[in-house]
């Protein structure tokens, strides 16, 4: 009998941390795709004199790619208000962002926080007159760095 199954990846939330504050409306939480939760870092090889052998292998920052959101396009939506204050008003107001992983039960087994979003992108689908789909909406956001919230993370902040 196994005693543990990996978790799905198609039972999430998104939740947009201070969005609520600045503009009403229903959440945000609904995405049928995020991407872009990675990260790099790459390394700068270094000669030490006299020794030939090898070289040091340091590490440079971590990079970060756009955090990507997909879903069927709303109207009216608090993402959309955010990203027309920061592109038509060029009022960027950094928001943290958290895609939290359900399990079955709907309880939080694992977090993703991502600090200081802003959007830096917005896509529809093309319009087409001979198809029958749902508008799909793409929001990229860029950010400073995420966190890994792991279970044992969020038992101990309930205590």
């Amino acid at each position: 009998m196994t005693l543990y199954y990996p978790p799905v990846g198609f039972h999430f939330v998104v939740r947009f941390e201070g969005l609520l504050l600045n503009y009403p409306g229903i959440p945000d939480i609904g995405f049928q795709k995020v991407s872009g939760i990675n990260v790099t870092i790459n390394t700068e090889e270094y000669q030490e004199g006299g020794e030939t052998r090898f070289k040091h292998r340091l590490p440079n920052p971590p990079t970060y790619p756009n955090l990507v959101l997909e879903r069927g396009m709303l109207i009216g939506s608090q993402l959309m208000q955010w990203y027309k204050d920061s592109v038509e008003g060029f009022k960027f107001v950094p928001n943290d962002v958290t895609v939290i992983l359900l399990n079955s039960l709907h309880i939080p087994i694992q977090a993703w926080n991502f600090v200081n979003a802003i959007p830096v992108k917005w896509t529809i689908a093309d319009l087409n007159a001979t198809e029958n789909k749902v508008l799909v909406e793409t929001v990229e956001l860029s950010y400073q760095y995420y966190k890994r919230i792991d279970v044992t993370d969020l038992i101990s902040l309930v205590k």
